[in-house]
């Protein structure tokens, strides 16, 4: 009985136990499942749009583009609109803007028209508009599962690509690739915004077209199809090229580029495609610059500088070409715009951008924006679906730091993209048909200026406002208007009138750095006098 009576306890035990046991393990299932859903959720980047600091009141509306663009007679640095004014460009271009970029197929689309009011809040009239030649895969990014789209030609095979899908038909364009392009610099112009449509780009060749080997060496890159090797492939890119302008020429405010940092080899292919852009436009209503972008080192400026392009972006080449620290002045030989991309990749700030703006060039930022095109550059920060399962295990266990990536509303940047939007609006302030480089009138060695018997205009950055700023108004005996503005905050503070012919001493009111704008118009009795005839 004794026997009987513990069988059936413990019999009674373990019944009763089991419901309890199982609750807990899908308790605890359920517990793992949300903490492990908590952890993917949190390993996938959240993508955040800059934010827009408050500009300076009474900016005028914005207007369309007033194009074409030519190079202005009265000051060859720049380019003038269609009323013969001289234009600055600056602005900020970002790598998704026009092939949509990303993880999955389709990759996620791009915001434009947020991207088009970030721009304009900014008051930036100036961006590249990117192009992607492969349709999978970036130097960036350690997965095979990041694509890019659209693409220029129709994917009908016959057979697969390395991508997995249909060779693509060099034969057949496709219209809606075009029909995007002119659409986004349609909407750009409407917003007052300079477009340069790149055609192709070194960081991504492809090879996965039908009938067409783009690699003949094996080098893996397809470099090959940046240069005059193959002449089948020169013939389809020419014929891309036509295209390109046929979608566009009708538009004021496009321009051109060639590619995105191609390799040296490239060089004649680059004049031939300027040279075949330039020769297609002539059959056409419109006419429109054609640029030349900084190879991949370690080439040459002055293959830029000589070469056919009506506008360049080169590269940090010292000690000739000094670009980041203490900008080259423009003598213009080019219209020089200096792009962040050239010189860092990422990189740049305020004091860069006023430094290049008084040396006669026009700043430019490759701006990671929200962040999400990890495929483009943008540093990028903690991901799951790129981690290994011994990154998952550190990163539980705590071993390693996770990775920020790009922060888009960093100061640095938030205060450069600003800065960009005043320099554009002192360049309207000013009669840039006039202003030259200056650096000798000003003690900060950058200046911008005009100065004659009748007017005069001066306006100069100091990158340390706890410096006094001495100045030559020697060519100009009237009175100058005196304002300060500080680029930290955007206030303006006016001081009192000061008289020119000689060098005169100013103190900024800021402390950290500061622009100075001096301008004045004589009267008659401080103009010269000038002899009357047979007197």
């Amino acid at each position: 009985m004794i026997g009987t009576r513990r069988r059936r306890a413990s019999g009674y035990r373990s019944g009763a136990g089991r419901p309890a046991a199982l609750a807990a393990i899908v308790l605890l299932a359920l517990i793992a499942s949300g903490a492990a859903i908590r952890y993917h959720r949190g390993g996938i980047p959240q993508y955040v749009r800059p934010i827009v600091p408050p500009g300076p009141a009474g900016r005028p509306p914005v207007t369309p583009t007033a194009g074409p663009l030519r190079r202005s007679t009265a000051n060859p640095r720049y380019f003038a609109d269609r009323s013969g004014r001289a234009v600055l460009l600056t602005g900020a271009h970002t790598w998704s803007n026009f092939e949509d970029n990303g993880f999955g197929d389709p990759p996620p689309a791009f915001d434009y028209e947020a991207y088009l009011d970030f721009l304009v809040a900014n008051n930036l009239n100036f961006f590249r508009l990117w192009r992607w030649e492969a349709a999978r895969w970036a130097p960036w990014v350690h997965t095979d599962d990041y694509y890019f789209t659209p693409m220029p030609y129709r994917r009908t095979g016959p057979g697969l690509a390395l991508d997995g899908k249909p060779k693509f038909n060099l034969d057949s364009l496709d219209p809606a690739y075009f029909a995007r392009m002119r659409s986004r610099v349609a909407q750009a112009g409407q917003r007052g915004i300079y477009v340069s449509g790149m055609l192709f780009n070194a960081w991504s060749i492809d090879n996965t077209h039908s009938k067409l080997d783009g690699d003949p060496r094996r080098t893996s890159g397809g470099d090959d199809t940046h240069e005059l090797r193959m002449p089948r492939v020169t013939t389809y890119q020419d014929a891309y090229v036509r295209r390109v302008v046929d979608a566009v020429n009708d538009l004021d405010n496009v321009m051109y580029e060639v590619s995105n940092e191609s390799y040296p080899p490239s060089r004649n292919w680059q004049y031939h495609v300027i040279d075949l852009v330039h020769e297609y436009e002539r059959t056409k209503p419109a006419q429109h610059p054609v640029g030349m972008s900084q190879y991949q080192w370690p080439g040459k400026n002055a293959d830029l500088m000589s070469g056919p392009a009506d506008w360049i972006a080169p590269w940090e080449e010292l000690p000739e070409y000094p670009y980041r620290d203490n900008p080259r002045v423009s003598d213009g030989t080019k219209v020089v715009i200096v792009d962040t991309d050239h010189l860092w990749g990422i990189g740049g700030d305020r004091v860069w951008a006023w430094k290049t703006f008084m040396r006669g060039n026009q700043p430019s930022f490759m701006d990671g924006y929200d962040g999400a095109s990890e495929g483009g550059g943008a540093p990028i920060p903690w991901d799951l679906r790129l981690a290994s399962w011994k990154d998952v295990v550190n990163d539980v266990l705590g071993r390693t730091p996770r990775e920020k990536g790009w922060e888009p509303n960093a100061p640095q940047w938030v205060s450069l993209r600003a800065n960009m939007g005043y320099i554009l609006d002192y360049s309207r302030r000013v009669n840039l048909d006039e202003m030259r480089p200056a650096a000798a009138l000003s003690s900060t060695g950058y200046c911008l200026a005009h100065a004659d018997a009748a007017s005069a205009e001066y306006l100069i950055y100091a990158p340390d406002a706890t410096k006094p700023v001495d100045v030559d108004l020697s060519a100009f005996g009237g009175a100058l208007a005196v304002e300060w503005f500080d680029p930290e905050t955007a206030k303006t503070v006016h001081a009192e009138p000061i008289g020119g012919g000689a060098t005169r001493r100013f103190t900024p009111p800021f402390h950290r750095d500061a622009v100075l704008y001096l301008h004045g118009t004589a009267t008659p009795s401080t103009r010269p006098r000038t002899a009357r005839s047979g007197s």
